[in-house]
């Protein structure tokens, strides 16, 4: 069994990364404050952050559920015992770390801070690079055939 079979990473990443942008976020938002929108669309970008917030919820509980159905780990450090292509994992082949990025930037919208926004895309560009590039090459090692078949029909993010 090579490293990637075993499992894709050795920390999990993802989580301590949206974490990290998040208080990050909220001290810049505290510290160096920028320019938001002015009403009436600040108030409807708050109503969005709210609805986007709620969509988290839907898709992680979602995925959360659909995971543990097919009996295999969560957890992103972890090597996967299943290849999960149902639920959520039908329209994107990470959407929990699509459900943290669109987290981090309800909060944006509804605190009214770019930062938020900014430090989103951050968190989504670091974690496919230390994590979903690892996983991806950990699921064919697993998977092979299979794998490589889901993701020619399902998006990594969306």
């Amino acid at each position: 069994m090579n490293a990637y079979e075993a499992r894709p990473n050795r920390l999990p990443w993802p989580p301590m990364i949206y974490v990290f942008a998040i208080v990050l976020a909220a001290l810049l938002s505290w510290t160096v404050p920028l320019p938001w929108i002015p009403r009436p669309l600040s108030d409807i970008l708050f109503a969005v952050g709210i609805v986007m917030i709620a969509g988290v919820v839907a898709i992680d509980v979602s995925a959360m559920r659909t995971l543990h159905r097919a009996r295999t780990t969560i957890m992103p450090h972890r090597g996967s015992e299943h290849l999960v292509s149902s639920g959520p994992f039908s329209f994107s082949r990470n959407p929990i770390y699509l459900a943290n990025t669109m987290l981090t930037f309800g909060i944006g919208l509804i605190a009214g801070s770019v930062w938020f926004l900014l430090l989103g895309l951050t968190a989504a560009f670091a974690t496919q690079k230390l994590a979903i590039e690892r996983e991806e090459k950990h699921l064919e090692a697993r998977f092979g055939k299979k794998y490589r078949d889901y993701r020619k029909k399902v998006r990594r993010w969306i």
